[in-house]
């Protein structure tokens, strides 16, 4: 491996990082329905966990409510049941065809809980890249060892990796700052 492929490795790693946050931020619930309020729920299907999204088709006909609809309609008692157990604390409603779930607008004290969760998240984002670049380093450290690279191209490389590092914290701060305030809006 040489200094370019492993920026860009570096580089890589650290968006996958922040998509990763992006898709738990997706999760948390911010009095707005939305399908991917359900992504992570699986049902027990004939047996098999099953995640909500392959058994039934998910809506959200208006801000406030979402609906399921699954394509088995045994699967309608798992689906609900699944609902139940999440940590979402929503409660649906079964009409025989469809489950409606409304969503109800966030306390105070629950908005301040998923404050709490998405800077946990953002936290867990940091460490992510913060280890990224500590295999970079590691790499970039082997290489000049190797005596593939000058002492001049490891400290260059070095400081190349830190700027990205930067970079993306500076970009997963902005992320949970939006996150907060779009948790506390009203």
């Amino acid at each position: 491996m040489d200094i370019d492929s492993i920026l860009l490795d570096t580089e890589e790693r650290m968006e996958k990082a922040l998509a990763s946050l992006e898709r738990d931020f997706a999760k948390l619930r911010t009095g707005r329905a939305s399908t991917s309020l359900v992504d992570g729920i699986k049902a027990d299907y004939y047996g098999t966990p099953t995640p909500i999204s392959q058994m039934a088709s998910v809506a959200v006909p208006d801000s406030r409510t979402l609906t399921i609809q699954p394509w088995d309609k045994g699967g309608i008692a798992a689906v609900e049941k699944a609902i139940l157990k999440s940590d979402l604390g929503l409660t649906p409603v079964n009409d025989g065809k469809i489950i409606r779930i409304s969503i109800p607008p966030l306390t105070e004290e629950r908005r301040k809980e998923l404050g709490k969760v998405s800077r946990k998240y953002g936290e867990e984002a940091k460490v992510a890249v913060r280890n990224v670049r500590r295999d970079a380093n590691d790499s970039l450290k082997k290489l000049e060892k190797d005596k593939a690279i000058t002492e001049d191209d490891l400290k260059r490389s070095v400081d190349d990796v830190q700027k990205l590092t930067d970079r993306f914290v500076a970009e997963v701060d902005k992320k949970c700052t939006a996150k907060e305030k779009e948790i506390m809006e009203i």
